[in-house]
């Protein structure tokens, strides 16, 4: 179904406590050029299969994605870059992997990777409006790799920091907290949010795995001085450690920051025995952490959340991982109705 015709939502009302549900199939259409690449569109696929044998969907407000303008990835991105993106994937025929770093593209991939920061946007929007107390965008490619002027890490537009951007401009909001518990660091929304104090960013991720990046040492700089917190973990981290970093470091600063909305870059590579990653969180893990998120959603912002998909590359695992994590989303709706 492409996007302009998927429907709004699975019944006639849309009550403003509902968890919203983003995905379409136009992101399918991102490919790569290697056989059992990690990023494939099977990941997606196993999502929706899972959400389904789970009885989940049925629960969910569907959102239907927009495309995003240029105007909009610049909130980001350096018109240079868009420039580059452009000139390597538009119009391409076959595979070709971008001159700023480890990102294949395809014919399709500018395309789609505009509507998948357009789709978090369309999320934002929803639960601005009202529409859904809270909601998961199902987009790829992924964004947290991807800086002002660089696709790296699969990442061609930063989706998480266009949608924190996005919020200050067009919604009002003043300050925005970023939870990424990918296993991999986002150094690019690190990078957009360094040296600014209306955007906080927290991050759990194994220091040492690629990008290479996220020390604790690194805490922000001039204005945006502790608003960046690193805590990395160890390879093999439990359930228990990574929740514990949520605990005992997250909360404390969450509080004290006092957003108005939360994004979570949501990358499930964290999962036991993933293809990328070396961590040991299980689906009760996912739950757990989630919780914490969104009771601080709950305490801090109205309950205004909205996680978007990032990592995580073996398929079962991924797919019971979402349906953890959107089971403690509908929670909280449920639980507001």
């Amino acid at each position: 179904m492409a996007a302009e015709e998927q429907p709004n939502s699975a019944g006639e009302s849309s009550p403003r406590n509902m968890t919203g549900f983003l995905y379409d199939e136009i992101y399918l259409r991102h490919l790569a050029d290697q056989a059992g690449h990690p990023e494939r569109p099977e990941r997606l696929m196993a999502i929706v299969s899972g959400l389904e044998k789970a009885g989940l969907l049925r629960s969910l407000y569907r959102i239907t994605p927009r495309k995003a303008t240029e105007e909009q990835l610049t909130l980001v991105h350096d018109p240079s870059y868009l420039a580059l993106v452009q000139r390597e994937a538009g119009n391409l025929q076959g595979f070709r992997t971008l001159s700023t770093g480890d990102t294949v593209v395809s014919e399709d991939s500018l395309e789609v990777a505009c509507w998948a920061a357009g789709g978090v946007l369309t999320a934002v929007d929803a639960v601005m409006s009202g529409q859904v107390r809270n909601a998961f965008a199902a987009v790829r490619p992924p964004g947290h790799h991807a800086t002002e002027n660089r696709g790296m890490g699969f990442c061609i537009f930063n989706n998480v920091a266009i949608a924190a951007r996005y919020l200050q401009k067009v919604h009002g909001i003043q300050r925005v907290l970023i939870v990424d518990w990918d296993y991999h660091h986002g150094n690019g929304t690190q990078d957009t949010f360094y040296d600014d104090d209306s955007v906080f960013y927290f991050s759990t991720h194994h220091y040492g795995a690629y990008p290479g990046t996220g020390s604790a040492v690194e805490t922000g700089s001039g204005q945006g001085e502790e608003t960046t917190l690193n805590v990395p973990l160890p390879v093999g981290a439990s359930d228990a450690l990574i929740l514990q970093a949520f605990e005992t470091k997250l909360v404390p600063a969450a509080r004290k920051f006092s957003p108005q909305f939360i994004l979570v870059s949501a990358g499930f590579d964290a999962m036991r025995h993933d293809l990328l990653g070396r961590f040991n969180v299980t689906p009760d893990g996912f739950a757990a952490i989630t919780r914490v998120v969104r009771n601080l959603a709950d305490e801090l912002c109205q309950g205004r959340l909205v996680s978007v998909l990032e990592g995580g590359y073996r398929l079962e695992g991924l797919a019971e991982s979402v349906v953890a994590h959107i089971k403690v989303l509908l929670e909280a709706s449920v639980a507001n109705q």
